[in-house]
């Protein structure tokens, strides 16, 4: 087996950096005998970042950075009269269009950039999918957060122990093109534009459940203080504010700054935690309390998956 592994990110200018230590990490534990391309969708990467960026792929991992815009304006006929929305909101959503976008592709991953891989990206996109939409990891960064727990199950309509982080996918692209899934997103977000908290990640939650296949969570390990850290990771995700680059005394923070020091951006990512000051420490923290009220607020909205899935209106593929 021998075919290209497609690699999905998306960034902007701001986390070229810590893209480039996910994108080293993953070169660092790639197979020699196998060939993957990262796809890099990107809002108004400059050209320093582009050239620093490419200047990491090597014979058997291409880097690919191309502009989102190009991208979206690319989408096939069949979506240009449901695309009513702005193209800067659909950019959240980038996630749910590629199925759409990279027609050549049967099954890619997507990888949030605040990511390092500690394994072959490989042996995650050999996993066998059956007729799953999507492969993800049960999101054990709001397991402790009693509010965020109960908004999975009274907003989104799913149990908190089948809600799936977004921020690793492997995803059966044949399969959600079949399924027409950016057409049924687009017809539920111009029709009823729920209000949530992690728009994209609520979104998949509530089209493809029954339709997700659980992955050991070594596939998207984050650091939990609640938590002993995983003896294997595949990889580990700085979700939500467990940022090394932000903050010290990180779980799993030791691997990220490994795999920064040959990034070529390592001294960029030092002055960044340098001059990551108390406000924005405390700005985080507000943050995370609006995020934990919202999700008090939200199930009780006239409009919600749950309510409209428990009226008739099809949510789920």
């Amino acid at each position: 087996m021998n075919r290209e592994i497609p690699i999905f990110f998306t960034i902007d200018d701001n986390y070229a950096p810590f893209l480039a230590v996910a994108l080293n990490s993953a070169i660092k534990n790639a197979n020699s005998a196998r060939t993957y391309r990262a796809i890099v969708l990107h809002q108004g990467l400059n050209e320093t970042n582009i050239q620093k960026l490419k200047a990491l792929e090597t014979e058997n991992f291409k880097i690919e950075l191309t502009p989102m815009k190009a991208n979206f304006d690319a989408l096939d006929d069949r979506m240009s009269n449901r695309l009513r929305c702005d193209y800067f909101t659909l950019t959240i959503y980038f996630r749910l269009f590629i199925p759409a976008m990279f027609p050549q592709y049967d099954k890619g991953i997507y990888i949030d950039s605040d990511v390092v891989l500690t394994d072959d990206i490989a042996n995650l996109f050999d996993i066998d999918m059956g007729d799953n939409f999507i492969a993800a990891c049960n999101d054990l960064s709001i397991a402790d957060i009693p509010p965020l727990v109960a908004y999975t199950e009274n907003a989104v309509g799913v149990k908190a122990e089948e809600y799936i982080n977004s921020g690793v996918l492997l995803m059966n692209l044949k399969k959600m093109r079949e399924n027409d899934l950016e057409g049924h997103f687009l017809s539920l977000l111009n029709t009823y534009h729920f209000d949530s908290i992690a728009p994209d990640q609520d979104y998949l939650n509530a089209m493809c459940n029954g339709k997700i296949l659980y992955l050991d969570e070594r596939w998207d390990a984050m650091p939990n203080d609640a938590r002993p850290p995983l003896e294997r990771t595949g990889i580990i995700h700085y979700n939500l504010f467990s940022k090394p680059w932000c903050y010290d005394g990180i779980q799993y923070g030791d691997i990220f700054w490994k795999y920064a020091q040959d990034s070529g951006y390592i001294e960029e990512i030092l002055a960044y935690k340098k001059a990551y000051t108390d406000d924005k420490k405390k700005a985080d923290g507000e943050c995370l309390e609006l995020l934990v009220r919202r999700g008090t607020e939200i199930p009780e909205n006239e409009i919600t998956f749950k309510k409209m899935h428990e009226n008739g209106v099809k949510i789920r593929l």
